[in-house]
């Protein structure tokens, strides 16, 4: 009778006995009650109209287990059939959906309390932006922002939405597509960047806005016009938090995110002037004496893909030396996924050696840039050669 109940779906259903279901699916009961509950919860899940009820249900349970069969169910539709449905059945479930993340993300104890549910929703929210934006829900990022601007809990959130959005974007949307829209969306993408910068720049004390803010920075990075990274205030203030033990993973993905971007020649004197930086504060955190593999590990060696601009003068020598240093030394870090992006490093460095040997289109140009090589290789042969003895 019970099952049949819930089978029901042209009327609200009963939330207490589909929580009583999900209880036993869950619970520690007999095989018969699991199996039986099992059998339940697929015939709902794989009926069509089932989707109907998640409002309802969200609304009147409290059951965490609950509220996620809930979900899935949703996210079932949202895949599968979401173009299919009503225009005004997608938009009142978006909008419920932002409604509650809003609630429950406005205070801070529900926030905490509610996390795993606030996350699951959040996800629910990136696969809606994947049909709506931007064509269908242009107004997402502004409003987004300007809720992140009414308090600290909701800005943590809304970043974590937007890290969750462009790690989404990266993997799934085609090379063209994301084209299409870093020249469409110059807009959105300013106010999200004023955002982090805002909240960066001693808008904010909490650790937790912090992190978050720095893990949406470094999926936001590649979306982003150069200007926005080279002309404002941007890495400047990713440096500040690099001495800062909680936030220095963060903020060294950030920096070795820019370090990867290609951007020709336009910004190479903003690159040298972040490579000098970088080198100043990591000689404050780590003297070049430091015991690296005994020391507390900063993680993979730099970032190597503008090397070209530092090679291309005589005064950035010092600076590239110093950085060599660092990568020699953890290069003895016993731990075999560091040392195998070192060893690329050096392999690329002797590869680029005996190429430049064998470069006869350019004499001059070449033989200037093998100098500078020899001259950084024999300075990090040396003091191996000093270690070793």
């Amino acid at each position: 009778m019970a099952a049949e109940k819930l089978r029901d779906l042209t009327q609200p259903m009963d939330v207490s006995l589909l929580d009583a279901t999900v209880a036993a699916f869950y619970g520690t009961g007999s095989k018969e009650e699991r199996t039986a509950a099992d059998h339940i919860l697929r015939d709902l899940q794989n009926n069509p109209d089932m989707w109907l009820q998640v409002v309802h249900i969200l609304s009147n349970t409290q059951n965490l287990n609950t509220k996620f069969f809930a979900l899935q169910v949703l996210e079932g539709v949202i895949k599968y059939r979401w173009n299919a449905l009503p225009v005004e059945q997608r938009d009142g479930m978006k909008n419920y959906i932002s409604e509650v993340i809003v609630k429950l993300s406005s205070d801070e104890i529900s926030f905490r309390r509610e996390r795993l549910y606030v996350n699951k929703l959040n996800i629910i929210l990136v696969q809606i932006l994947k049909h709506e934006w931007p064509a269908k829900w242009r107004s997402f990022i502004p409003d987004l922002v300007a809720a992140a601007k009414t308090s600290e809990t909701i800005c943590e959130n809304c970043m974590a939405i937007l890290k969750k959005f462009f790690d989404f974007s990266r993997g799934e949307m085609t090379q063209q597509k994301i084209k299409e829209l870093k020249q469409s969306l110059n807009s959105e993408f300013q106010l999200i960047h004023e955002l982090c910068l805002y909240v960066l720049s001693a808008a904010s004390q909490r650790t937790e806005l912090i992190r978050s803010t720095l893990a949406t920075l470094h999926a936001f990075l590649s979306w982003i016009p150069l200007g926005y990274i080279f002309e404002s205030p941007l890495l400047e203030t990713l440096l500040n938090f690099f001495p800062v033990p909680s936030y220095r993973n963060l903020t060294l993905q950030c920096l070795t995110e820019v370090a990867a971007l290609s951007f020709g020649e336009f910004y190479n004197t903003q690159y040298v002037k972040l490579h000098k930086m970088f080198m100043a504060q990591l000689q404050a955190i780590l003297p070049p004496n430091t015991n690296i593999p005994d020391a507390y590990a900063l993680g993979s060696g730099e970032e190597q893909s503008h090397i070209r601009v530092l090679e291309s003068s005589q005064e950035n020598i010092s600076a590239l030396q110093l950085g060599l240093e660092y990568l020699n030394s953890i290069s003895y870090v016993d731990d075999t996924e560091v040392f195998k992006v070192c060893l690329d490093y050096w392999n690329s460095l002797v590869m680029e050696l005996f190429q430049a040997h064998h470069n006869l289109d350019n004499p001059a140009a070449t033989a200037n840039m093998m100098g500078l090589q020899l001259l950084l290789l024999s300075h990090v042969m040396q003091n191996i050669s000093t270690s070793s003895s």
